[in-house]
C-alpha cells in the first residue's frame, strides 16, 4: 500500500493508455509520493504524465522496476475524482488509463505557472517631475504591484516614462503572481427580482446547496421561464459556501451569450471550457481549477473531468441533448455522469430543461430526484400560438418546399418589422445529389452515405468521415454536363427560396459547418439579438437557449424528419427539439407564432406540441417505454464491431454473439449490419444488448468479451451503454 510517508519502495501508476490497471513504478529514495499524486514515468521508449492510484502494488521483482522520474508540482489529483474515474471505468467498460486520459489533458499545466516581474513604488522620488510621471506616480499609489505594460497603459503613457523611473530608483523590481484567468464571482453583485415560482424554486435549490449534501432536482421549466435566474441562486450559495461550481452547456455556441449573462448577475466571467479555447488558456484554467482560484467553470462536457478542489455543485443545463454524450473512446452520458460526480462527492446536481428527457422525468416521478417546476414565461410572456401547416392541403410551389401559409405569415412578419426563424436540421444545400439522365448518385467511397451538397463551397461532402470533393460539371458516370440535380432541402437551399421570395429582406444561415467557425457564430447570434437580420435560417443550432428579442414567428421546414430513423427515442428527440425551436418565438412578450410543415399532423408528437400539454406527451412515452422494457424501465448497451473488411467485421461480431453468457434477464440481439455499415473504410456490425432493470449488463458483456475470439488484424470492438444513437 501507499502511505503517506517518503518511505515507499514502490506505487501503482495509472498511465493515459488503454491500460485496465495501474503499472508498478518504483519510488527512489528521497521523493515522496501520495494517492492522486501527477508524476512523470517511463512508458516503453517514452516519458508520459501518470496518476499515482490506490490499492496495493504488484508483486514484481525490485530489480525490474523502473523509476517515478517526477512528481510534478501540482495539487494531488483527490480521493472523490479517483473514485470518479474508477466507477466511469467500470460502468462504460472502458480502460482506466482511458478514463484518466481525460483527466490529464493539460501536460503544461503540471507545473506551476511562473510568476511574473513587475514593479512596486519605493521611498524616492524621481529628479524632476512631468505630467506623463504624475500620472504614473498617482497610478501607482496604494503600494500595489504592476507589470511595466499594465501601469505604462493605466497611466496613459508610454513604457519609456516607466522604465525612467525605474532607472532612478522610484519603482523596485519585485515578483507578482501570475493574473487569474477570471475575476472572482460575487454572489451579492446583482441579487434579481424573481416571480413567485422563481423565488420558490430558487429556495429550493438554495436550501440544497447549504445543506452540503447530495440531491439531484429536475428544474423543469418553459422556454423563457427564467431556468438559469434560478439556478443561479444556488450557483450563489455555493459560492457563499466556499465551494466551485461546474455548469455544463451542451454547445460552444451557447457559451458567449451565457457568459454575459452571467456576468450581470456576479460581475465576472466564470472560466470557459472546451475545444475551441486555446491550448495556452486551456493550462491557465486547469491549474488555477486545481489550486481553487477559479470558482465557476462553464464547460462541454469534458469539463467533468477538471480536477475541482473544493467542488460543491454541478448545473447540466439543458439537460436532455444529446451532445452530452460522447461517442469515442470513452463512451458516457455527462448529464449522467455529472450525478455521479455529484453522488461520490456528495453535492447537489441540478438538470435543467424546458423538455426535460423521459429518464429524468421517471426519476422524478419515481422519488430518485426532486423536481421543481415554472409553468409560465418571465414577466407573463406568453407562448407562441402553435399550429401545424398539413402539406398535402397547402403543398409549396413546384421546386420550392415552403408552404404559401407559411410564405405568408413571412411576409406580414416582414411588414411589422420583426423577425421570422425557419428551422431545418439538414446542413448544407441538398442530401443528395444525382445525375438525370443516368441515375448516378453521389455517394461517399468509403462510408455507406450520400454526399451532402454544399453550394456555398462547391463541395460535395460526407458528414460521417468528412470526405469532400468539388461538384463536377459532368457526370462521373455517362459523362453527361449539366445534368446533375440536387434532391431534398438543406439550409442553404432554403436560404436560396427565402432569397427568391424575400431579395429585401436581411438573411442570415446559422450552420456549425460554415466558414469562419464559432466566432462566426457567436457574431451572427449577436446580430440577430440586435435586430439586424430579418430572416433567419438555421439547423438545430438555433434551437439551443438563445434569445431573440424581436423574433415572433418560427417556422418548421421539415417537422416529420426526424420521425422516421427507427431510433427508438425519435419521438421524443422530435418532441425535444421542435418544442425547444418553437420556443425561440415571443421570449419578450409579443404575439408570436410557430407553425410545423407536416404531412403527419395527427402524429401524437404533433398532437403535442400544438396542444402545448406536454405532460399527455410524456405519459403516452413513458408508458410505451414501460411495456417495450426500453430505459429507464430497462437497460440496453450496443456492441459496434467494425474492421477492414466486411468478412472480418461479421464474423467477430458472430463470434461474440455465440460467446454470450445464459441469462434469465439479458438477452441479444443481432449481430447485424448497423444502419452505417460503413464509416471512413471500415465495416461495422452490431450487437444490441437489452434486460431488465436490475440485470447486471457489464459482467455480461465482460463475460462475453472474455469467452469471445480475440481481437485481431483490423477488428475492433466499441462497448456503447445506454446508446443513444443507433446508427
Amino acid at each position: 500500500m501507499i502511505e503517506d510517508s517518503p518511505f515507499v519502495a514502490a506505487a501503482p501508476v495509472l498511465v493515459p493508455m488503454p491500460a485496465e490497471r495501474p503499472y508498478t513504478y518504483a519510488v527512489p529514495a528521497g521523493m515522496r509520493v501520495v494517492p492522486g499524486s501527477i508524476v512523470r514515468v517511463p512508458l516503453g521508449p517514452r516519458q508520459v504524465a501518470g496518476i499515482v492510484w490506490d490499492g496495493a502494488v504488484e508483486k514484481v521483482d525490485a530489480k525490474k522496476l523502473r523509476p517515478i522520474e517526477q512528481v510534478f508540482d501540482c495539487p494531488p489529483i483527490d480521493r472523490a475524482m479517483r473514485r470518479f474515474v474508477d466507477w466511469v471505468a467500470q460502468y462504460t467498460l472502458s480502460p482506466p488509463g482511458m478514463v484518466a486520459r481525460m483527466l490529464l489533458r493539460a501536460p503544461e499545466a503540471f507545473d506551476p505557472e511562473p510568476w511574473i516581474e513587475g514593479l512596486q513604488r519605493t521611498f524616492a522620488k524621481p529628479d524632476r517631475m512631468t505630467e506623463a510621471r504624475t500620472r504614473v506616480l498617482e497610478t501607482a499609489e496604494g503600494g500595489l504591484a504592476w507589470t511595466r505594460s499594465g501601469l505604462a497603459h493605466a497611466a496613459g503613457v508610454s513604457s519609456t516614462v516607466v522604465d525612467g523611473l525605474r532607472a532612478q530608483g522610484v519603482f523596485e523590481t519585485v515578483m507578482i503572481p501570475p493574473r487569474p484567468v477570471v475575476a472572482a464571482p460575487d454572489p451579492g453583485y446583482a441579487v434579481p427580482t424573481l416571480m413567485p415560482d422563481q423565488s420558490d424554486a430558487a429556495e429550493t435549490l438554495r436550501a440544497n446547496v447549504t445543506t452540503g449534501t447530495f440531491g439531484v432536482t429536475l428544474l423543469d421549466g418553459v422556454t423563457g421561464s427564467g431556468k438559469t435566474e434560478v439556478y443561479f441562486e444556488a450557483v450563489a450559495a455555493a459560492l457563499d459556501r466556499g465551494k466551485q461550481v461546474l455548469i455544463l452547456l451542451p454547445e460552444i455556441a451557447l457559451t458567449h451569450a451565457f457568459l454575459e449573462r452571467f456576468q450581470e448577475r456576479f460581475g465576472a466571467k466564470p472560466a470557459e471550457w472546451h475545444s475551441d479555447l486555446p491550448p495556452r488558456m486551456r493550462e491557465k484554467v486547469w491549474r488555477q481549477v486545481a489550486e481553487g482560484g477559479v470558482r465557476v467553470v462553464a464547460g462541454a462536457r469534458s469539463a467533468l473531468f477538471l480536477p475541482f478542489r473544493e467542488l460543491g455543485l454541478i448545473v447540466v443545463d439543458e439537460e436532455h441533448d444529446p451532445a452530452y454524450k460522447q461517442e469515442d473512446r470513452v463512451f458516457y452520458n455527462a448529464r449522467d455522469m455529472a450525478v455521479v460526480r455529484g453522488h461520490i462527492g456528495g453535492f447537489p446536481v441540478v438538470l435543467a430543461s424546458a423538455t426535460p428527457s423521459v429518464e429524468s422525468r421517471v426519476n422524478a416521478s419515481q422519488g430518485r430526484y426532486s423536481r421543481a417546476v415554472l409553468s409560465a414565461r418571465f414577466a407573463e410572456a406568453a407562448l407562441p400560438d402553435l399550429n401545424t401547416i398539413d402539406m398535402r392541403r397547402a403543398p409549396p410551389a413546384s421546386g420550392g418546399f415552403l408552404s404559401p401559409v407559411l410564405l405568408g405569415h413571412m411576409r406580414q412578419t416582414l411588414e411589422r418589422k420583426e423577425q421570422s426563424l425557419l428551422f431545418l436540421n439538414r446542413r448544407g444545400y441538398a442530401p443528395l445529389t444525382l445525375c438525370r439522365v443516368c441515375g448516378h448518385r453521389f455517394g461517399c467511397p468509403v462510408c455507406s452515405a450520400w454526399l451532402v451538397e454544399h453550394r456555398f463551397r462547391g463541395q460535395l461532402v460526407c458528414h460521417h468521415c468528412g470526405h469532400n470533393e468539388r461538384r463536377p460539371e459532368a457526370c462521373p458516370e455517362c459523362g453527361t454536363l449539366d445534368h446533375l440535380v440536387a434532391c431534398g432541402p438543406g439550409v442553404e437551399r432554403i436560404a436560396e427560396e427565402v432569397v427568391a421570395h424575400f431579395p429585401d429582406a436581411r438573411t442570415i444561415v446559422l450552420s456549425s459547418d460554415l466558414m469562419g467557425g464559432v466566432r462566426r457564430l457567436r457574431l451572427e447570434l449577436e446580430a440577430i439579438a440586435n435586430g439586424e437580420a430579418d430572416i433567419v435560417i438555421g439547423t438545430q443550432l438555433v434551437a439551443k437557449g438563445h434569445n431573440f428579442p424581436n423574433m415572433t414567428l418560427v417556422g418548421v421546414v421539415d417537422a416529420d424528419l426526424g420521425l422516421a430513423n427507427g431510433d427508438p427515442r425519435a419521438a421524443e428527440r422530435t418532441f425535444q427539439l421542435l418544442s425547444q425551436v418553437t420556443g425561440r418565438a415571443g421570449r419578450t412578450g409579443k404575439k408570436s407564432l410557430g407553425l410545423l410543415q407536416t404531412f403527419q399532423p395527427d402524429h401524437p408528437v404533433m398532437r403535442a406540441i400544438i396542444s402545448g400539454d406536454a405532460e399527455a406527451f410524456y405519459e403516452r412515452e413513458i408508458a410505451e417505454r414501460e411495456r417495450a422494457g426500453l430505459p429507464p424501465f430497462g437497460r440496453l448497451a450496443g456492441v459496434i464491431v467494425s474492421a477492414a473488411t466486411r468478412a472480418e467485421a461479421e464474423g467477430h461480431a458472430r463470434g461474440l454473439r455465440r460467446a454470450a453468457p445464459q441469462a434469465t434477464d439479458l438477452f441479444v440481439l443481432g449481430p447485424a449490419e448497423a444502419p452505417l455499415s460503413l464509416i471512413g473504410g471500415r465495416h461495422r456490425f452490431r450487437l444490441l444488448i437489452q434486460g431488465e432493470r436490475r440485470a447486471d449488463m457489464q459482467g455480461f458483456i465482460r463475460t462475453m468479451l472474455a469467452e469471445g475470439p480475440k481481437i485481431r488484424g483490423s477488428v475492433r470492438v466499441q462497448v456503447d451503454i445506454d446508446p443513444q444513437s443507433f446508427l
